[in-house]
């Protein structure tokens, strides 16, 4: 693999960080800035939001730009949020630096991946762009566990700044390996978008990405809360049941193809089915350490395990329905991504602040989960219905 891939893969692994790294800090940032918990697990939602609605528009409006100095630029942006998060006095000031992260966020995966593959030859663009998104596993594994303890014995500050210097890094790997000269492709414009978002298909099929992905994040979002207050584990403790829990989703990654490479449907079905039944013993299991451990390692597996099936299936659903716009379905799959962490994250708020409180969030989380699972049975009915039409004919 050309050494330039690496730079990317530096790149997602700061991006990994600053996305998923919050999880672990929301107690501690909810203390420092006086706000409840429910007001810190916005931050996790505003985030999603700005990749939700950022990456679309802004991959549109950059589509002229050469593609080195984009990236750099993203960079830039990406520094200056994490940067601006850290020396935040404030909720209102530490939400604005998110949603300036989650810009270059947005961007940087979307522009990166055609990037990563025109790096290679064209049997190797899928390996090369699996490299660049190992940084993002990785990044769960290994960086969100750290900046976890890094805030819990130096303030949540100092774990920003950390990203930050992660930032520069992956700036200087990017200016320094990158080559000049990347072909760009073509960008979709914002029309081909809402093209797209006007198949039904693809439509129910988005609607199965934000639900069944989201669903983990209306407990996860609040993990480090469940494991201190619930579990009873001590907040140092915390960060080492995260790395736990990143194996098991980097397990469920790698695997999750393999299980959906035949029959996505199928794969995602079981996988839903699954995924509902453990977060809702979550809620049963959450008193017990020994019991936690269990289904956390259950349910990192399984809530990342699905991504690959998600993803196959609204390729080939776009190419049935909107051959001309594979790419752009794609990325709005996405963005779906994103619109179900914000939306799971900010559920799982209104669960906390209810009577309900923090324990009833795996069941809802269930909830939303076997949603998708509806909507993924329903998907699978109508595409056995097209076939046995085409039988017909």
């Amino acid at each position: 693999m050309p050494i330039a891939l690496y730079a990317l893969t530096i790149a997602a692994y700061a991006i990994g960080t600053t996305e998923f790294v919050i999880v672990g800090l929301l107690p501690t940032v909810a203390k420092d800035l006086g706000i409840t918990l429910p007001l810190a697990g916005l931050i996790v939602s505003v985030y999603a939001l700005g990749v939700t609605f950022g990456a679309p528009i802004l991959t549109a409006l950059t589509g002229k730009v050469a593609r080195k100095p984009l990236l750099l630029g993203l960079m830039a942006l990406f520094i200056a949020g994490n940067t601006l998060a850290a020396l935040s006095p404030s909720y209102e000031m530490l939400l604005g630096a998110r949603v300036i992260s989650a810009f270059a966020h947005g961007v940087f995966f979307s522009v990166g991946s055609t990037i990563a593959a025109d790096l290679v030859p064209e049997n190797r663009r899928a390996s090369a762009i699996a490299l660049m998104f190992m940084g993002l596993t990785v990044a769960i594994v290994t960086g969100v566990p750290l900046g976890t303890f890094i805030g819990q014995t130096f303030g949540w500050r100092a774990t920003f700044a950390g990203v930050a210097v992660l930032g520069v890094i992956a700036f200087i790997a990017i200016a320094l390996l990158l080559p000049r000269n990347i072909p760009k492709a073509p960008a979709a414009s914002l029309l081909d978008q809402v093209r797209v978002l006007g198949s039904g298909r693809l439509l129910l099929a988005f609607g199965m990405t934000a639900l069944g992905y989201g669903g983990t994040f209306v407990a996860f979002t609040y993990l480090a809360s469940i494991l201190e207050t619930i579990t009873g584990f001590a907040a140092s403790q915390v960060s080492l049941i995260l790395v736990l829990y990143g194996i098991a989703i980097a397990a469920g990654n790698l695997s999750g193809g393999r299980i959906a490479d035949r029959d996505p449907v199928k794969a995602l079905t079981l996988l839903f089915g699954a995924q509902a039944v453990v977060l809702v013993a979550f809620a049963f299991t959450a008193p017990s350490p020994l019991a936690t451990l269990v289904t956390l390692a259950a349910l990192g597996f399984l809530s990342f395990a699905n991504v690959p099936g998600l993803q196959i299936y609204v390729v080939e659903l776009a190419k049935v329905y909107r051959p001309s716009a594979v790419d752009t379905a794609s990325a709005l799959n996405i963005a779906a991504f994103n619109l179900g962490i914000a939306i799971g994250a900010w559920i799982g708020g209104l669960v906390v602040a209810s009577p309900l409180g923090l324990g009833a969030t795996p069941i809802v989380g269930g909830i939303m989960v076997a949603g998708a699972l509806g909507l993924t049975v329903w998907s699978g009915a109508l595409d056995g219905r097209k076939k046995a039409v085409l039988c017909e004919i």
